[in-house]
């Protein structure tokens, strides 16, 4: 008979020892699905459509290429994908408290502001949505791994520079683990990116997951 369970996985550690008691009392063999719930780990990728494979097979996208890499490396990790086409940080930071409730993540890969910059919106207002959305996920026990972007150079120079500034001067202050541009090698290449010049094709998300994965690797370990 299968068992399930109206709590989530951390609810029923937080319960205690009574928790356990009951479960003891409904016999050891509930105790193996407990603890292998227990064990359970989630990553969630709060972006855009960078994140969410634009234009591409979903499979195909460098998350879900990140979800293949965990199961075989490290299978007690579950990828949780919540970005969204389109997303700017505005919309991040509104849609971060639900998501935090829902799937109680122990890493957030923050993926946003691309479509800020696309935007020419005030990077102040950039840093400030990024800022609240960090203190939001450090309140709870999830550790964030922040990645960069940046911007055409028909922006100008100075709005490049303000722009990529933000994530380096946060990283800085909040002591994280940053990836200074997602698309590092990439951007740079026609033949990787999509007609729109802005979207990266299917065959550069294996690329776009080498830029990540190290600094992934290093927030599993911590």
């Amino acid at each position: 008979m299968r068992m399930v369970f109206s709590m989530r996985p951390r609810q029923l550690m937080r319960a205690g020892s009574l928790g356990v008691q009951v479960l003891l009392c409904s016999g050891c063999i509930m105790l193996l699905p407990l603890a292998a719930w227990a064990q359970q780990q989630t990553l969630l990728v709060l972006g855009d459509s960078l994140s969410a494979a634009h234009n591409i097979e979903l499979e195909q996208g460098w998350v879900a290429l990140l979800e293949q890499r965990l199961q075989q490396t490290q299978p007690d990790w579950q990828v949780i994908n919540a970005s969204i086409s389109g997303e700017t940080s505005s919309g991040g930071l509104t849609r971060l408290p639900e998501l935090l409730q829902q799937h109680e993540p122990d890493l957030v890969l923050l993926e946003l502001g691309a479509n800020d910059g696309l935007r020419a919106l005030p990077t102040r207002q950039l840093q400030n949505n990024l800022e609240a959305m960090i203190k939001q996920i450090r309140a709870t026990p999830a550790e964030v791994l922040l990645l960069g972007m940046q911007i055409p150079d028909n922006y100008g120079p100075v709005y490049q520079q303000r722009f990529a500034a933000v994530y380096a001067d946060l990283a800085e202050q909040y002591k994280l683990v940053l990836v200074p541009f997602l698309l590092d090698g990439v951007a740079n290449r026609p033949e990787l990116m999509q007609a729109d010049g802005l979207h990266p094709k299917a065959s550069a998300q294996s690329k776009i997951l080498d830029n990540v994965w190290p600094s992934v690797q290093a927030q599993l370990k911590r």
